[in-house]
C-alpha cells in the first residue's frame, strides 16, 4: 500500500482509547489481529484485549531445529498470549483462564506477588508499571504475558508535519518506513504496521533527533526467513519508547553506528532463526531499560564490526528476559573493535532453557574487552550460568584472538542446574582473561566458591569474595 495512503489512513481513524477507569487506559485491537483463547483480561474492570505472539515451542529438541533448520524455522512454535495497558495508579488484575486453575505463578518472583485463586480466575493487585509473566498450571511455554505500562503523555498531533502516524488499524508496508532527522513515528494503541516481502527493515532509523513512540505493535509475520529486521537504527540522539515488536524473520532491532541512544519499555517477541532481541553494534552511550524479550537468539547482546567504531558506555537497566536458546545478557561473538564500559543491572532472567549462556562475554574474534558489569542479576532459571571465552568459532573473522579484562559479576542470585557451570576460558598466553572478580555471588542459596569456578591456564588474578 502507498505510505502516503497508510499516513491518511491513521489521520482519519480516531484514536481507540478506552477509558473505563480514571486509572487504566486501554484501546481496540483492530480486525484481523488475532484474540488469545486461553486467557481474558481485566484491570479496574475494563476489557483488555489479549493478542497471541508465536514463542519456541516446549520441546528442547524442536527449539534446536527452529534454530539450526533455516528454512523451516518459524513452522516449529508455541503460542503464548499477551496483553498490554496503561496505568496511572494502582489496579486490580483478574485473569479468566481457559481451564480451571490449580496453580499459579507471577514472574519476576522478585516482585513478590500472590495472586488469589478462584475458578478459572486468577487476580492480583499491580501497584506499579511492569512487566509480568503468569504461568498457569505449570505450563511455561502458553504464558501470559501482561505489559503493564506508565501513563502516555505527549502523544503527538497526528497531523503534525513532524510525525508519521499510524492510527488504529492493520497497516501492511512493503518498503520501509524511513524516519530521518528531526522525525517521530508514532503507533498508536490498537496499530499493528505489518511489514510483509522482503525489501529492507520494516522501519528505518536515519540522521539525528529521531524518535519512535506509542503502543502499537510492529509485526513481521508477513516476511519470509531472514529478509526484514523490524527496527533498524543508524542515528543519533534516538528515542524508542512502548512499542511492541512480534515475530522478526531476522535480528528485531540491529543498532549499528549509533549514539545517545534509548530504548525504553519495548517489549519483544521472536521465534525465528536469528531472531536476537537487541543487537547493540558499533554504538556508544547507550541505555536499555524497563524491556521485555523473549526471543529464540540472543536477547541483549553487544558486537562490533571492523572499521566501524568501537562500543562505549552501554547500559542495560531494569529488563525482564526470557532465554530460550542463545545468550540473554551477553556481549559477542562478533568483536573485531574494542568494547569498553558496559553495565547489565537490576535485571531478572525469569527463564533460560538455552544451550548457550546465560551471562556471557563470548569472543572469538581480536578485539579487547574492557570493564564489563554484571550487577543485581536474577537468575530463576540457567543451565550453564557465566562463560567468559576466547577462541576461534563460526563467527570468527579475525586471524589474530582478543583479550578479555575486568570483568565483574556483583550481587547475582541464581538457580541453576547441579552442578553450576561457570567458566573462564582463554585462548593461550598472549590472549587471556585477565582481572576477573566474583562479589556477592550465590547459586542454588549458596555462595559461590572458588571451587566452582573452572578455569584454565590462560586465566589470571580471579577473586571471589566474600
Amino acid at each position: 500500500m502507498d505510505m502516503k495512503i497508510l499516513m491518511l489512513a491513521g489521520l482519519l481513524v480516531l484514536p481507540a482509547f478506552v477509558l473505563g477507569a480514571t486509572n487504566v487506559r486501554t484501546w481496540s485491537m483492530p480486525a484481523g489481529e488475532e484474540a488469545s483463547s486461553d486467557f481474558k483480561v481485566e484491570a479496574d474492570g475494563v476489557s483488555v484485549f489479549v493478542s497471541v505472539a508465536h514463542v519456541a515451542p516446549a520441546d528442547a529438541q524442536l527449539r534446536w531445529k527452529e534454530m539450526d533448520d533455516v528454512a523451516h524455522s518459524g513452522e516449529y512454535f508455541g503460542i503464548a498470549s499477551f496483553a498490554s495497558f496503561d496505568m496511572r495508579a494502582p489496579v486490580i488484575v483478574r485473569v479468566t483462564c481457559r481451564d480451571e486453575v490449580k496453580q499459579a505463578k507471577i514472574l519476576p518472583t522478585s516482585y513478590g506477588m500472590e495472586p488469589k485463586i478462584e475458578g478459572q480466575q486468577v487476580t492480583f493487585s499491580i501497584d506499579h508499571p511492569g512487566d509480568l509473566t503468569i504461568e498457569i498450571n505449570g505450563d511455561t511455554t502458553s504464558s501470559l504475558h501482561l505489559f503493564a505500562n506508565p501513563w502516555e503523555t505527549n502523544v503527538p498531533a497526528a497531523d503534525d508535519l513532524n510525525t508519521i502516524y499510524f492510527g488504529p488499524g492493520i497497516h501492511e508496508v512493503s518498503d520501509p518506513v524511513r524516519v530521518d532527522s528531526g522525525k517521530t513515528l508514532y503507533l498508536a494503541g490498537g496499530a499493528v504496521l505489518r511489514g510483509v516481502g522482503r525489501n529492507g527493515p520494516v522501519v528505518e532509523m536515519i540522521g539525528t533527533n529521531v524518535a519512535l513512540r506509542g503502543r502499537g505493535i510492529i509485526d513481521g509475520s508477513g516476511c519470509p526467513i531472514h529478509t526484514r529486521h523490524l527496527l533498524s537504527i543508524q542515528a543519533d540522539d534516538v528515542t524508542v519508547e512502548g512499542v511492541i515488536l512480534r515475530d522478526s524473520s531476522t535480528w528485531n532491532v540491529p543498532m549499528r553506528r549509533s549514539h545517545h541512544v534509548t530504548m525504553d519499555n519495548v517489549k519483544i517477541f521472536g521465534c525465528r532463526a536469528n531472531s536476537d532481541g537487541i543487537d547493540i553494534c558499533n554504538s556508544t552511550d547507550v541505555t536499555v531499560e524497563g524491556c521485555f524479550l523473549r526471543t529464540l537468539d540472543d536477547l541483549m547482546v553487544v558486537k562490533t564490526d571492523r572499521g566501524q567504531g568501537p562500543v562505549h558506555q552501554v547500559v542495560v537497566r531494569n529488563c525482564v528476559l526470557w532465554n530460550q536458546v542463545a545468550h540473554a545478557l551477553s556481549v559477542g561473538a562478533e568483536l573485531r573493535e574494542n568494547v569498553d564500559d558496559v553495565l547489565f543491572t537490576n535485571c531478572d532472567v525469569i527463564h533460560d532453557t538455552g544451550r548457550e549462556w546465560t551471562l556471557r562475554v563470548f569472543h572469538c574474534d581480536s578485539a579487547v574487552v574492557s570493564n564489563v558489569r554484571f550487577e543485581n542479576i536474577r537468575v530463576e532459571e540457567s543451565r550453564k550460568l557465566i562463560s567468559l571465552w576466547i577462541n576461534t568459532a563460526r563467527w570468527s573473522r579475525d586471524t589474530e584472538r582478543g583479550h578479555i579484562r575486568e570483568v565483574t559479576f556483583h550481587d547475582i542470585h541464581a538457580v541453576t542446574a547441579q552442578p553450576p557451570r561457570i567458566e573462564l576460558m582463554g585462548f593461550d598466553a598472549g590472549h587471556d582473561i585477565e582481572d576477573v572478580v566474583f562479589d556477592h555471588v550465590d547459586i542454588n542459596g549458596r555462595a559461590l566458591a572458588m571451587s566452582t569456578v573452572v578455569t584454565n591456564e590462560f586465566v589470571r588474578r580471579v577473586t571471589v569474595r566474600p
